[in-house]
């Protein structure tokens, strides 16, 4: 059988589970290629390597050109490729899941699908948010209530301390520059933050669409869990960069996400509250750990068991 042509894709054994990747990188006005198993960004000054297998999310952003083998090389070590505008404010694809289990996506897809079960995952969402207040018997409407509440008082609050002024969350998304300082930077740490939660749901193998919380959208999972970490993340880095007044607020505000998100831990984070909302700790396979054994793929069956694929089944009635 003659060999398929191209370079082997990254073994899956040697790919980083997702909470030990880097959260993302973002690029501009560079072209971006394959050397081997590492991703090239080149430009004037020079050319940068970056392995693919550590790679959470690459931002392409104005002015990059990249090759498909580049693109073939994200998708086999399930890098999530993000193409961004001139201030990050779109996304548009991901690379192939980091699990082979489908376990968390089947939890996903049945939580979200009992009113029940789904508003209890919400309740917990909210509780992560209250640590210390009982939300077990808080109805959507009061959640929201409440989390509005504690935003306003969030913005209140980081106006006060750094001498931005503050009047309301303001923004269209389709024009960056009409908003205000704060709200410009608000909107880009914010789309840092929903690409790299976008590439760790889809590095678990869950879907970012099913969401518990907002509904509708391709992303609404995406946004469920992003809005756990504004308070502690792009809220107090938006109001800080505003107050260091930058000429560019924009790449100013992504830089900072990056460096707060650098060392690793809000990976390590994200990957645990996911799967805590989603099941027990322990119970679900992600990540090379679970890449040591062969591929289980069961069949369905409507009594409730599952029975083992690539069997033949129906001989002895063929007989």
């Amino acid at each position: 059988m003659p060999e398929i042509p191209g370079a082997r894709p990254v073994p899956i054994s040697h790919l980083t589970r997702a909470q030990d990747r880097l959260s993302f990188v973002y690029l501009e006005h560079c072209v971006i290629h394959r050397d081997a198993n590492a991703i090239t960004a080149q430009d004037r000054r020079g050319t940068v390597h970056l392995p693919a297998a550590t790679l959470g999310a690459l931002l392409l952003g104005p002015g990059t050109t990249v090759s498909q083998q580049a693109m073939v090389l994200l998708a086999e070590s399930g890098s999530t490729a993000v193409w961004v505008g001139e201030h990050g404010v779109r996304y548009y694809a991901h690379g192939r899941t980091l699990a082979r289990s489908s376990r968390l996506l089947e939890a996903q897809a049945a939580l979200v699908s009992n009113q029940t079960a789904r508003l209890r995952v919400a309740r917990q969402m909210y509780a992560m948010r209250f640590p210390g207040e009982d939300t077990s018997g808080l109805t959507m409407q009061q959640l929201r209530g409440r989390e509005g509440a504690r935003v306003r008082r969030l913005y209140r609050a980081h106006s006060q301390r750094t001498g931005v002024a503050w009047e309301r969350r303001d923004y269209d998304p389709g024009d960056f520059d009409s908003g205000t300082p704060v709200n410009k930077a608000l909107s880009a740490a914010n789309t840092s933050l929903y690409g790299v939660v976008h590439a760790v749901i889809v590095a678990l193998g869950c879907s970012p669409g099913l969401g518990f919380a907002h509904t509708g959208h391709t992303k609404s999972f995406v946004y469920d869990v992003a809005d756990l970490y504004k308070a502690d993340i792009t809220i107090p880095i938006a109001f800080d960069v505003t107050a260091a007044e930058p000429a560019d607020i924009g790449s100013a505000t992504r830089r900072a996400v990056r460096d707060h998100m650098k060392d690793g831990k809000f990976l390590e984070t994200c990957v645990a509250d996911i799967k805590s909302l989603l099941a027990d700790e322990g119970v679900i396979e992600y990540g090379p750990e679970a890449f040591e054994d062969a591929d289980v793929v069961m069949l369905w069956d409507d009594n409730g068991r599952k029975v083992a694929g690539g069997t033949a089944y129906g001989e002895a009635d063929d007989e």
